[in-house]
């Protein structure tokens, strides 16, 4: 099931970043180019403007037939059956023979037009849904706050406490937490620093910044891909669905309203916080590695010919998608999935550090000092406070009195 919600997500990126024509538009009839003499027409040019797709394999396939060309000692001999345009051409859909000394065949792409795709959806689609997104999110918990106010201890605090998770726990979460805020930070500074950080800040502090971003970025990746390890082991079997998270949403949580639904370790909200982070978080791990090793670690080609094995492309009314990709490409596309999906995780980080600082009472006691408030336990995880007093784990530590 992870893998196929993975797989749609996918498709959902690579349309725009790779349009493919529909089935109606493959049946249009081709321009006349006789006039042309087989050279781009009028036509074509206002097709692409269109965003239509135009069959330009009278382009590429037409660059030079040395075979057909007269020796050089006969009357209009030449040094090869290729101009300067036909060579144009044939970098420009990479079919011409090229040598380098370094680099290996990535190195030989000299022409590469989906970058253009890339720049066009990173600068556009990408940071304005993105950043509207993020701002969106706040902008709603903060009139969810002013509308529902904190949730309170309803019986007060007790002055007594259990212990919600033990301090390895705590080290994982916040190794993990910690990693994300760092990692999301950067990344944000990358992609908007050109727009709102060097016309205000300068240039050089701009530049400044990107570089040590990237740095942080790189390295502190692999405590996030720990992070994710841990919490996973630790956590995976209190996640899994039952029958009291139906409760659990048939109440809201007890977020909207006065009714506290019964809850184990964790109830059906931080279920969903906790598949959301492994799910999104692993696929971010994942396209960031392909990131780190462009040339070693290549997932969209393979990806894309298992779809269309399995005809998605085809239910949306698209061709097949491309499974020759250049390293390029396959770079692209991972930045584009990477930075897609880290705005997703990260809207749904804001509203679970909403909930665990501002939003509820008590509920950031449980990742700082590990100890919870009695009341606190019984309203809001009843099954798993039950559980400790059969246990006899329930301690009669005295709590911090709180400050005025």
């Amino acid at each position: 099931m992870r893998y196929l919600v993975h797989v749609l997500l996918i498709l959902m990126l690579a349309l725009p970043l790779a349009p493919a024509a529909t089935a109606q538009e493959a049946e249009t009839a081709q321009p006349d180019r006789s006039a042309t003499g087989g050279a781009t027409t009028l036509e074509d040019i206002l097709a692409r403007q269109r965003g239509e797709k135009v069959d330009d394999s009278y382009r590429s396939g037409n660059t030079g037939d040395p075979d057909s060309a007269a020796a050089m000692a006969e009357q209009l001999g030449t040094l090869g059956g290729a101009s300067d345009p036909d060579l144009w051409r044939a970098l420009r859909y990479n079919e011409t023979d090229v040598k380098v000394s370094a680099g290996g065949d990535v190195a030989k792409v000299l022409v590469q037009d989906g970058g253009m795709r890339w720049w066009t959806f990173r600068e556009g689609p990408l940071a304005k849904y993105g950043g509207w997104l993020l701002l969106g999110t706040l902008a709603f918990l903060a009139v969810f706050f002013l509308l529902r106010g904190r949730i309170r201890i309803d019986a007060g605090r007790t002055g007594h406490t259990v212990t919600r998770f033990a301090a390895f726990e705590r080290f994982s979460h916040w190794l993990l937490a910690g990693s994300f805020i760092l990692l999301g930070l950067t990344g944000l500074f990358t992609l908007f620093g050109r727009k709102f950080i060097a016309p205000y800040l300068g240039k050089e502090f701009n530049a400044s910044l990107l570089t040590y971003s990237k740095f942080i970025h790189n390295n502190v990746a692999w405590a996030f891909m720990l992070g994710l390890v841990l919490v996973f082991v630790l956590w995976v079997w209190h996640n899994l669905p039952s029958r009291t998270d139906l409760t659990w949403f048939r109440q809201a949580g007890g977020i909207i309203g006065k009714s506290h639904p019964p809850a184990k370790k964790f109830n059906a909200g931080q279920k969903i916080i906790f598949w959301s982070v492994i799910i999104l978080g692993s696929s971010i791990a994942v396209s960031g590695l392909s990131l780190l090793f462009p040339f070693e670690l290549q997932l969209f080609a393979k990806t894309f010919g298992i779809m269309n094995d399995l005809g998605l492309p085809g239910l949306f009314g698209y061709d097949p998608l491309p499974t020759a990709l250049a390293p390029q490409e396959e770079m692209q596309l991972a930045q584009a999935w990477h930075a897609i999906v880290s705005f997703v995780l990260m809207a749904i980080i804001l509203a679970h550090i909403y909930i665990g600082s501002l939003g509820m009472e008590g509920a950031f006691d449980a990742m700082g000092s590990g100890e919870v408030d009695e009341n606190w336990a019984e309203q809001h995880h009843s099954i798993w406070y039950e559980e400790l007093k059969e246990k006899n784990e329930t301690t009669s530590k005295q709590a911090a009195a709180p400050a005025e």
